[in-house]
């Protein structure tokens, strides 16, 4: 796995790890500050910016992930291909290319913008919030996935149809209808009307 800044151990000069730092945004997703990755989703949440990316194969099927067991957030969870946070100052789009290589071990190809959506959803297991200013980005998946064990469980590939059927029984991130439904208008561009997104 690439040592990237986050995945490599930082230490600050009394020998304690540095803070993850997210960007705290205003309702129009204008950046007003920054706060510790776990403060900003202890409830009640603070609004801050997340991203989401969608990424599929040239069969229009969506690649998921299912969350590494030991992540403090929706372990074992399933949800959209990738999602995280850029660090403060970092754009959205290259925050999104950035942990899905670090994720996946891939470089999504044809990656664009898909709008944006606010959320607040509680997850009831942990008791955090995503109180979230959510970044979408839809894309095409055109490598041999290579994923980080530490991030991630599990992949699939799924058709519309085999996504319903899944959601039906199997457990999914509180945000994943939110972000799907949002990036809808983008996934039916890429995808085309046949693949039924």
């Amino acid at each position: 796995m690439p040592t990237t800044p986050a995945t490599a151990t930082h230490s600050s000069s009394d020998g304690t790890a540095d803070a993850i730092m997210l960007e705290l945004v205003d309702e129009n997703g204008t950046t007003i500050g920054t706060a510790e990755k776990l403060a900003a989703h202890q409830a009640p949440g603070q609004l801050h910016r997340a991203f989401s990316v969608f990424l599929f194969d040239e069969q229009g099927r969506l690649l998921l992930q299912r969350r590494a067991l030991g992540k403090y957030h929706s372990p074992g969870v399933w949800s959209n291909t990738c999602c995280g946070h850029p660090y403060p100052g970092e754009a959205p789009f290259a925050a999104a290319a950035r942990r899905t290589h670090e994720e996946l071990g891939i470089s999504p190809s044809l990656l664009a913008a898909a709008g944006t959506v606010r959320y607040n959803h509680p997850d009831p297991a942990s008791g955090l919030v995503e109180q979230e200013f959510n970044h979408l980005f839809v894309g095409m998946a055109q490598e041999t996935l290579r994923p980080d064990p530490e991030e991630v469980e599990e992949t699939a590939f799924v058709t519309a149809a085999e996504l319903a059927e899944r959601h039906a029984r199997a457990p999914f991130s509180a945000w994943f209808m939110t972000v799907l439904d949002a990036a809808c208008p983008a996934i039916r561009e890429l995808t085309g009307d046949s693949a039924g997104w």
